[in-house]
């Protein structure tokens, strides 16, 4: 069979599916200075990803198979530049990580901690009832990434009737306001919703001119990777009134969390969850487990990165 090396933790599913088919060795156990070269596959994850040094310790790797739709821990071009196809998990995430920005920013809008820990403390009945939030209906809402997700929290908005716009790299053919100008996006809407790729080109993307723009009745949602938000411009902003709110689910430096976050009334704070259902996590580890069963078999991939499609030019996709 097939050597595969492992990186990262899989599903006890995903581990007896994968040894049907491979021989699967865990990262941790072997040396690739010495071993490297015995391995025809890769399984890694969207934050483990796959180093450089350990891409030149694999010389006769075929297929990166990551567990994840953010790839931005892979070099994909160099991949391809080595004739490497890497392959993802796009779809199969696409309502759950929806649902958690949706999630996230009800959670803001309608202070669900705040009044959570009013019960609980006892505030209810010593001081009566807790302060007015605000409505999620008839929101202006911004999108930064219009891709597969960012269509579907689109779709998802509907019946609270918001007026969306999203910035991109390009118009998109949906029918929301498409604006070039992030800042101006940020200055015209009430709440930003970030779902872009991570990688060099969207580093720190959300940074203190959009969050000034965004401004202190404005709430920043980052279901992203934690690299797109600058991460000290917006403790700074939140904690000086300069942005009203933010729900988070991806952080600059996981799993350490800054702790003026931690402490802050106005922040809600989630593990960077936004696909972790045991439905859609069971989704993800089978598709993984089928790119790397269907190129061992006949050389076809279902989930490509767009990277990868010249080394499938010519080749069917299942």
């Amino acid at each position: 069979m097939p050597d595969l090396l492992i990186i990262g933790r899989i599903t006890d599913k995903m581990e007896r599916a994968a040894k049907e088919h491979f021989t699967c060795t865990p990262r941790a156990s072997v040396d690739l200075a010495s071993e490297g070269a015995r391995f025809d596959y890769v399984l890694t994850n969207g934050g483990a990803g796959l180093s450089r040094q350990d891409m030149d310790a694999l010389p006769n790797v075929q297929l990166i198979s990551s567990y994840g739709v953010g790839y931005d821990a892979i070099d994909a071009q160099e991949a391809a530049r080595r004739g490497i196809i890497v392959t993802h998990t796009p779809d199969v995430l696409n309502a759950e990580v929806a649902t958690t920005a949706l999630l996230l920013m009800m959670a803001c809008y309608r202070e669900l901690l705040r009044d959570d820990a009013w019960v609980r403390s006892g505030a209810w009945s010593s001081e009566g009832e807790a302060p007015l939030t605000r409505s999620v209906d008839h929101q202006r809402i911004g999108i930064v990434g219009m891709g597969r997700i960012g269509q579907e929290i689109a779709r998802k908005l509907g019946p609270f009737e918001a007026n969306i716009a999203y910035h991109a790299r390009s118009e998109k053919d949906v029918p929301y306001r498409f604006e070039p100008d992030l800042v101006a996006l940020a200055r015209s809407v009430d709440c930003l919703i970030v779902i872009t790729p991570g990688g060099a080109a969207t580093y720190h993307l959300i940074d203190r001119a959009v969050l000034e723009a965004l401004g202190p009745g404005g709430t920043l949602i980052n279901v992203a990777r934690g690299s797109v938000v600058d991460e000290t411009a917006l403790v700074s902003c939140l904690e000086t009134g300069r942005l009203g709110w933010a729900g988070l689910d991806v952080f600059e430096a996981e799993p350490k969390v800054p702790e003026a976050l931690k402490a802050m009334k106005n922040v809600v704070l989630l593990p960077h969850v936004g696909s972790a259902t045991h439905e859609t996590r069971a989704a993800m580890g089978k598709l993984v487990i089928d790119n790397l069963v269907s190129h061992a078999r006949d050389g076809t991939v279902q989930t490509p990165v767009p990277e990868s499609l010249p080394l499938l030019a010519g080749r069917a996709l299942r």
